[in-house]
């Protein structure tokens, strides 16, 4: 019985890998889409969706695709991109993604949607400055209010607002304390040469056009 438990968790985790290996191979374009499908979908549910004064207060967003699977062994993998408001409007999609495995009370396999509204500028200095981040530790994070209207005026409790869209089954915890790193390879071959992270954000670094669409869906913030 003992093996057969190994041999599913394993399984998973596996499972989890293989997103991953994946979503890589599939390039960034498709995270870059997946971007755009995510922020439609959270618009298209009320009681689920991102109030458009956060929004239009948010100096950045980070928007992820994770996979969680495994049974008392898991394993977590996702990918995604991060963009920045700038004087100009918004910035081209910086590549990001997060991978880990963990031990505890969980079972089942799970693909959320994260988005993650960065309010203020230290927040998107993390995510520009490359390497790993630790949600939660090296940046306040907080649930995000919902619902179609706010007060104005409302100062964001955390530097980090989260929200998520679940399919599948899964008992565990959130993403706070996970590490999310910059996948450079992946915006290099986006971007078609080497670019750091706070070229992209800053918005010196024009972005290419399979980046229309999500800017045009944020320019309405």
């Amino acid at each position: 019985m003992i093996k057969r438990v190994l041999s599913f968790s394993l399984f998973l985790v596996a499972a989890a890998t293989l997103y991953s290996t994946f979503a890589c191979a599939a390039g960034m374009q498709q995270d870059v889409d997946q971007a755009v499908a995510i922020i439609q979908r959270f618009k298209s549910i009320p009681e689920k969706s991102i109030p458009p004064e956060v929004l239009r207060d948010a100096r950045g967003l980070a928007i992820m695709t994770v996979l969680k699977a495994g049974f008392i062994f898991s394993g977590r993998s996702g990918t995604g991109v991060v963009v920045a408001r700038t004087r100009r409007g918004w910035s081209g999609p910086s590549a990001i993604g997060t991978a880990g495995a963990g031990f505890g009370l969980q079972a089942g396999a799970q693909v959320t949607e994260f988005v993650f509204v960065l309010n203020t500028p230290e927040a998107v200095r993390a995510f520009s400055r490359g390497g790993n981040l630790q949600l939660g530790a090296d940046l306040s994070v907080a649930a995000g209010p919902v619902g179609r209207t706010l007060e104005a005026g409302i100062t964001p409790v955390a530097a980090i607002y989260t929200y998520s869209l679940s399919q599948g089954l899964f008992g565990g915890i959130s993403l706070e304390g996970t590490a999310i790193s910059t996948r450079n390879e992946a915006n290099q071959q986006y971007y078609g040469r080497y670019v750091a992270p706070d070229q992209i954000l800053s918005g010196r670094v024009r972005a290419p056009a399979g980046a229309r669409r999500l800017k045009k869906v944020l320019a309405r913030y």
